[in-house]
């Protein structure tokens, strides 16, 4: 589905950093930025100096001081966009998988505690709260609005914000994800499900590393953002979306083909006359999500385009992870260099890249892909 919209400017707060020049040299690197927790598990942290920043938004307003870390994230990376001084009519919608996860932790154990709930509990953990916040904070007087499609929710944002403005609702949206979901209480979730990563080498995601024997998925924090806007002059674009579901057995179950990613995949590749240069995959280190979207892939292309995924390097954000990608994507557009896997023979290397997509999918089978491209 060719929408052919502008990406005005894009921002990150992640593991690998806090602007595009640390976060591409990061990327140009083999390492990982994932790290053990005082538990003992792997986690992809935001560097503590960046947060002890975001935490002082707390003592900047006073309606801060109670936020959760989730919304003063999203405050935080989405003062790095660069808006019109002037614009105060954009919307904006930043997606959560699980929203104010510290602060509902600490809330309902607080009620456990006493019997009753304290005064904002309310407010501060709802999953809104993160989107408008940030229309509060960049005084926009457009729509703010949140929603949760799990793990796509960044890219399903995305794809809502182009709906908006394409129906003339909206003349620009700040759309993407933030999460912070390294809680006991969700570290424990994954565990259960059995696809948390207990290894001991240096590598402990695998995402994308096809001889793995074991589900290395590792969390990791991190929030996205993109102003998408009708500017005809911006050279990076949202080219074309897809998207789709499957049926599945149980919440978090996927087909071996991956169905809704090949349904995504080709709906997102209708009308294109250029082919797909590379693809970062959703791949979030479980051998079932792997494998199911490589048969993705190779069901719909006669030839694999190049392919890589950033979850070995930061931890996968849940329902940021998406706009990570896509800020990944950008920055190989912008830089005209391909980033591929550690355990390649060729990490990275230069590349004629016009059009790359990014997949993302999330629990109850719901898919997409979106292709971005850098105009001549």
């Amino acid at each position: 589905m060719i929408v052919d919209l502008a990406i005005e400017s894009h921002a990150s707060v992640s593991p690998l950093g806090i602007n595009h020049q640390e976060i591409w040299q990061s990327y140009l690197t083999p390492n990982h930025a994932i790290s053990i927790n005082d538990e003992g598990d792997w986690v992809g942290r935001i560097d503590p100096s960046i947060w002890f920043e975001i935490d002082e938004l707390r003592t900047s307003d006073p309606r801060y001081r109670t936020l959760d870390p989730s919304t003063l994230l999203a405050i935080f990376t989405a003062r790095q966009l660069n808006l019109k001084a002037t614009e105060t009519n954009f919307g904006v919608n930043i997606g959560s998988s699980r929203g104010a996860t510290s602060s509902f932790e600490y809330e309902h154990h607080w009620f456990l505690e006493h019997g009753k709930s304290r005064p904002h509990s309310s407010p501060n953990t709802t999953l809104g709260n993160i989107s408008s916040w940030v229309g509060q904070d960049l005084q926009s007087k457009g729509i703010a609005f949140s929603h949760s499609i799990t793990c796509s929710t960044a890219l399903h944002a995305i794809a809502n914000a182009c709906a908006w403005i394409k129906a003339g609702f909206s003349k620009s949206f700040i759309a993407g994800g933030a999460e912070t979901p390294l809680t006991p209480f969700t570290l424990a979730q994954m565990k259960a499900m059995k696809i948390y990563s207990a290894e001991q080498d240096p590598w402990p995601c695998k995402a994308l590393r096809a001889d793995k024997k074991k589900n290395t998925l590792v969390l990791g924090e991190g929030c996205g953002l993109a102003v998408i806007s009708h500017n005809i002059a911006a050279p990076l674009r949202i080219k074309s979306i897809g998207y789709s579901a499957e049926k599945i057995d149980h919440g978090s179950s996927i087909s071996d083909e991956g169905e809704s990613l090949y349904q995504s995949m080709k709906m997102a590749m209708e009308g294109l006359s250029q082919p797909i240069d590379a693809i970062v995959m959703h791949a979030p280190g479980t051998i079932k999500g792997d494998t199911a979207e490589w048969n993705a892939i190779d069901r719909l292309f006669a030839q694999r385009p190049l392919l890589t995924g950033n979850k070995w390097k930061m931890g996968h954000s849940f329902g940021a992870s998406g706009s990570l990608s896509l800020e990944m994507a950008l920055l190989m557009l912008k830089n005209q260099v391909f980033i591929g896997l550690p355990w390649d023979d060729k990490p990275h290397y230069p590349a004629a890249l016009k059009q790359i997509m990014i997949n993302a999918i999330g629990f109850g089978g719901n898919a997409i892909s979106i292709v971005i491209e850098k105009a001549a």
